[in-house]
């Protein structure tokens, strides 16, 4: 099977692949809002910390899985502990890819008539309310709705006939852009009068406004922006050449995300707090935020129409790779038309992200455990359904797989020594479980 097998035609077309599909709506929405929410500074201290002892070890482990099994997710585990209940880990990445992609898709669709309306230049005005302009977007049903649809009908378009040459190719070029206009936006927001205090809220740590939530949210957010958990990258990693090393793969991939939700904090927090914005503004911070960036720049329209394209291909290529996993799963045996699995799979995911789309409309008022079904659906898959899978899999690759195995694929491809190797496994066999089940337990209020 492996010698027929796909490969990516290089290393940096991984990475950047890899990267493209964590590096979206974790780092660029997700990251900034939550940092505001949880803390700023202590925020990112904590977030970082688990990116490099939890998430950076989990994506390695899943890069040894992908790679060693060359199969999709749900196979995978199936080859590597055939007949026994570990299979259920793959099946749980499937199912929480769909989760995630009922509420991802959600935003996908705002940026996506963010995108429409700002090429139209319909975004930046003299004298606009941008926050009542988001909420007029996210509100009106039929609008949001459509925006969902266009988003996924993207999706099935081009996963319908393979991603693999579409998303390297494009990430070697694009990726980088998307670097190159974070750092305009940054400057730009480090010469705002009174951007300094947003700086100090964010790289000045005050460990006093962090919270048992705000530190599972951390955690959490360390699996979201790395694409862990869910086997995503399992499927990914079960394209890479044997002669590339997975330990440096990962920790480009991780430094990566790392860079650019700094560079999303620096761009976002001195604007909030220049503009005397609300840092806690959750969700709709980015979509307040950067249209008032770019409405003080210098041609802020067109720099705000390749902001939000780029943006979107970023949050294209990370839901590529969550209904990747699901499609890849259904038709690993041959049995079901690509094309058909892709339409099928496009049309239930829109359907379940129906109540999430309203949920900040017509459903405004429905609550679960006193959080929107949006918001709801955002902590099971973040705070509850990601660690598990993290869990299992950490306790999968250090008790489970064939040691030899594991050894051969962490040393193939590099000259690292064995220390690294006895360190790594050291962190997956009892760290990463165990922090993984401290914060959760704390989470609950039983310390």
């Amino acid at each position: 099977m492996s010698e027929s097998r796909e490969q990516w035609s290089s290393k940096l077309g991984f990475i950047l692949s890899s990267a493209g599909a964590a590096i979206g709506l974790g780092a660029i929405w997700k990251f900034p809002y939550a940092a505001g929410m949880y803390g700023g500074g202590a925020f990112l201290v904590i977030f970082v910390l688990f990116t490099l002892f939890i998430g950076l070890p989990m994506l390695i482990s899943e890069f040894i899985i992908g790679r060693s099994a060359q199969r999709e997710a749900v196979s995978a585990y199936d080859h590597l502990a055939p007949k026994s209940p570990w299979r259920i880990i793959g099946r749980l990445g499937v199912a929480g890819c769909f989760l995630l992609l009922s509420f991802y898709s959600v935003v996908g669709g705002w940026v996506v008539l963010y995108s429409g309306m700002s090429l139209s230049g319909n975004v930046i005005s003299d004298g606009a309310n941008y926050g009542q302009l988001f909420q007029s977007i996210i509100g009106t049903p039929w609008l949001a709705l459509g925006g969902v649809a266009l988003f996924l009908l993207i999706n099935v378009i081009v996963l319908s006939f393979g991603i693999k040459k579409g998303i390297e190719r494009s990430s070697k070029y694009l990726m980088p852009l998307l670097f190159i206009f974070f750092l305009v936006l940054v400057v730009r927001s480090l010469t705002l009068n009174g951007a300094m205090e947003g700086i100090t809220f964010f790289m000045n740590p005050n460990f006093s406004n962090i919270s048992g939530e705000g530190i599972l949210y951390a955690l959490g957010q360390s699996f979201f922006a790395l694409a862990v958990g869910f086997s995503c990258m399992v499927t990914y990693s079960s394209y890479l050449h044997k002669k590339e090393s997975i330990p440096t793969s990962a920790a480009s991939v991780a430094s990566l995300n790392i860079v650019v939700s700094v560079l999303a904090g620096l761009a976002i927090f001195p604007v909030v707090f220049a503009f005397g914005l609300e840092p806690k503004a959750g969700p709709s911070l980015l979509f307040v935020v950067l249209p008032n960036v770019f409405s003080q720049m210098a041609f802020g329209p067109l720099f705000l129409t390749l902001f939000l394209l780029l943006f979107l291909f970023t949050t294209l290529t990370s839901s590529f790779s969550l209904l990747e996993i699901i499609i890849s799963a259904l038709t690993a045996s041959g049995k079901h038309s690509r094309k058909k699995v892709t339409v099928i799979a496009g049309i239930v995911v829109f359907l379940a992200s129906i109540p999430a789309t309203l949920s900040f409309g017509v459903l405004s008022d429905v609550s679960i455990a006193g959080k929107s079904i949006f918001d709801a659906t955002d902590f099971l898959v973040s705070n509850i359904l990601l660690p598990l899978g993290c869990f299992l899999i950490s306790i999968f690759i250090s008790f489970r797989m064939d040691k030899a195995i594991i050894i051969k694929e962490f040393q193939s491809g590099n000259s690292l020594a064995l220390g690294w190797f006895r360190g790594w496994r050291f962190l997956m066999r009892w760290i990463v479980p165990l922090t993984i089940a401290i914060v959760f337990i704390n989470s609950l209020g039983l310390f």
